[in-house]
Formats: structure tokens, C-alpha cells, sequence
């Protein structure tokens, strides 16, 4: 069990292994989910700029999870030029 003092101003400091668990860093956002008798639970949130937010979608990132797969059962191409992979594109 952790504990945390609360000072004024409601302002609390999270302990270096509750902001590990959290996943946060200094500027990252916490979202606080009230339930049911006062059990509070605290999510770790994680701002992304809005150009880059195609890339964490669900899909992408499946996508990626497959790659990952693929890359390290050895599966996969590799072409020496720029004009051996166009080649290749082109069947």
C-alpha cells in the first residue's frame, strides 16, 4: 500500500511507483473515475498531438502488432535498390 499527503489546495504529490503503475509523466493528464462508495480510480492519460493520432488508432496498431510478427519470424522482402523494389511493385 502507498499513501500520499494531501496539502493545501487539495494538491496531492503521486509517489515515483503510483506515477510508474500510471504510466505518467510530468505534463501528462490523470482521469479520476468515481464508483461506488467513493471507490475513486485514477487512469494514466497521454496527450497525442492531433497529426499523429491516425497512427495509435486500434486499426493501425494492429497492423503494426502484425508486422512486428511477421518481421520477427523473418518473414518479409528485402530489396537492395530503390529500383529493385519498384520492380517488385510493379510484378
Amino acid at each position: 500500500m502507498t499513501t500520499a499527503k494531501l496539502r493545501e489546495k487539495g494538491q496531492v504529490t503521486l509517489p515515483p511507483n503510483v506515477r510508474a503503475a500510471l504510466g505518467v509523466n510530468e505534463g501528462d493528464q490523470i482521469e479520476f473515475e468515481i464508483g461506488a462508495g467513493g471507490i475513486v480510480t485514477m487512469t494514466g492519460l497521454k496527450l497525442i498531438p492531433a497529426d499523429q493520432a491516425w497512427f495509435w488508432t486500434e486499426s493501425w496498431q494492429a497492423g503494426e502488432r502484425e508486422a512486428s510478427e511477421e518481421i520477427a519470424a523473418g518473414r518479409g522482402t528485402v530489396h537492395e535498390t530503390a529500383e529493385d523494389f519498384l520492380n517488385s511493385l510493379e510484378g
